[in-house]
């Protein structure tokens, strides 16, 4: 890598680490073209991206970040998966992690919060940002259903009364 190669990485990992809710970081040895193909597919279905860099040159964009201290973490080889969604790097590398074990979760950053790995699985188990605005409509929406149901119930309750009295005159 020349200089303004390097300088480039540190640019696009400078703006990784400033702009996502979390990043995980997770040893890669023994993974196939392949495998690594296939994680970074289900990471960008999940709205994220996985990045493989030298450690110093993350070290450096880490620099002056909330989540400086995750530069412990950056030894071997390492792989950074990121995203806005706090949750879905997460929840993607701990379910790939559970299909292959060469995939090794080693930490990673919420905000300023450095994560070991049994807080990347914790931060896994938690819902997502989509899951968790559905349960808050779906809780504001509740009371307008169930005061839409109480109008109209007495309104069903005459037209069933009234149609078992024509029901019967027929009769």
């Amino acid at each position: 890598m020349d200089r303004a190669q390097k300088s480039a990485v540190v640019e696009e990992l400078d703006k990784a680490f400033a702009e996502s809710g979390s990043v995980v970081v997770c040893h890669y040895a023994g993974l196939t073209v392949a495998q690594m193909s296939d994680l970074r597919i289900k990471m960008r279905a999940a709205g994220g991206h996985v990045r493989v860099a030298k450690n110093t040159l993350a070290k450096i964009a880490l620099e002056g970040k909330p989540c400086e201290g995750l530069k412990a973490h950056l030894t071997g080889q390492t792989v950074l998966a990121y995203a806005e969604d706090p949750v879905a790097p997460a929840k993607v590398i701990e379910e790939y992690a559970k299909k292959n074990d060469k995939l090794v979760i080693i930490g990673g950053a919420m905000g300023a919060t450095v994560l070991d790995a049994e807080g990347v699985m914790a931060l896994a188990k938690m819902p997502s940002r989509e899951e968790v605005l559905a349960s808050i409509v779906g809780s504001l929406l509740a009371p307008a259903s169930n005061l839409i149901n109480a109008i109209t119930a007495p309104a069903t309750n005459i037209a069933g009364v009234l149609k078992t009295i024509t029901e019967k005159e027929d009769a």
